[in-house]
């Protein structure tokens, strides 16, 4: 799979990233000088995908310490809070943070802006390594698929591909490995509203080449009633010890219908979005997005940006490590 743009790359002393709010009208570059740049490309999703907030997070503490000869504990305390508080539920964003600590920490201040940079960098390679070793290990699931049916088809909610990342998506890696591989592979894209996220899914398969058609939320049900869907693959912003999985509202319903007519349901996401901390679902934090987005005018609004979906209903959970069953992520905790 040949990517066209990058979502994150440096650019001397900047970062540049692809801005996906723009996305699909048009395709648009922001760089990022500072801290305050990072922690609004964060908050507005300029950047979004649990894994790609994290590298931005990484980056964004990096550029905070800027062309600054020292860097103290106090100014790493004040960076790493205004990164912290811009989105409460991707672990990846808290995760790449304590990673930044941890090694800024063991360095003196007047060495912490090369520490920093070659953190981030890491981070950045690994999470694109990682998303690879996920194709890898979910291209049997949908191998399997075809030597049974021929076509494979897919159904996904809101977007965890390359958009999503570093390279190479969570939930679109097995994807874009099964086009590579040969096999005849088709996607339902939802919509995933209020953001319509499901769109830039739709952009992605649309540059690469993959059969798909973009339906909106409530067909879902309909098309997994019909026998239309194979099998279900979504990402994740945060997955708990247990194996309960947080992602874009709407994605609970899909597993709901998924378990209802026979269809496996798969959640791909690497080790950097399992919190061990958190004992389950009950415990994740759900972001609550500002009323506009519905555009509901004076109409009092709910708006979660995630809901859970209980392990109960995951049929496995696609690592860089492997397929893994929910009920044994310990036998994979760093």
């Amino acid at each position: 799979m040949t990517y066209p743009l990058r979502t994150i790359q440096e650019d001397g002393d900047a970062v540049v990233i692809l801005d996906q709010t723009r996305l699909p009208r048009e395709t648009a570059f922001v760089v990022l000088r500072g801290l305050a740049d990072a922690a609004h490309a964060i908050r507005s999703m300029q950047v979004r995908g649990a894994p790609l907030i994290g590298a931005t997070a990484a980056y964004g503490v990096a550029l905070a310490i800027g062309g600054r000869p020292g860097f103290s504990d106090a100014d790493l305390d004040q960076a790493l809070s205004v990164l912290a508080a811009t989105r409460p539920t991707a672990i990846n964003l808290h995760w790449a943070l304590s990673r930044m600590r941890r090694v800024l920490q063991k360095s003196a201040p007047a060495t912490r802006r090369d520490a920093a940079w070659n953190e981030a960098r890491t981070i950045a390679r690994e999470d694109e390594a990682a998303n690879a070793a996920i194709g890898r290990h979910g291209l049997p699931l949908l191998q399997a698929i075809a030597a049974r049916k021929g076509q494979v088809n897919v159904m996904t909610h809101c977007n965890a591909g390359w958009l999503a990342t570093v390279a190479h998506g969570t939930a679109l890696a097995p994807i874009y490995a099964a086009q590579d591989a040969g096999l005849d592979v088709h996607v339902w894209v939802s919509e995933t509203r209020p953001r319509n996220q499901g769109l830039l899914t739709a952009w992605e398969l649309f540059q690469a080449g993959v059969p798909h058609t973009l339906v909106a939320d409530n067909a879902a049900g309909l098309l997994l009633m019909q026998g239309k869907v194979d099998c279900v693959i979504v990402g994740a912003d945060r997955i708990a010890a247990d194996g309960d999985v947080a992602n874009k509202v709407g994605t609970y319903l899909k597993a709901l219908a998924a378990r209802a007519h026979g269809v496996p349901f798969y959640v791909a996401a690497p080790v950097s979005t399992i919190d061990f901390a958190c004992l389950d679902g009950a415990h994740i934090p759900i972001e609550e997005r500002a009323a506009a987005e519905l555009g509901a005018g004076d109409t009092v609004v709910a708006n979660p940006a995630f809901d859970i979906t209980p392990a109960s209903l995951v049929s496995g959970i696609i690592t860089e490590h492997g397929i893994i069953a929910p009920s044994n992520l310990g036998s994979i905790k760093p």
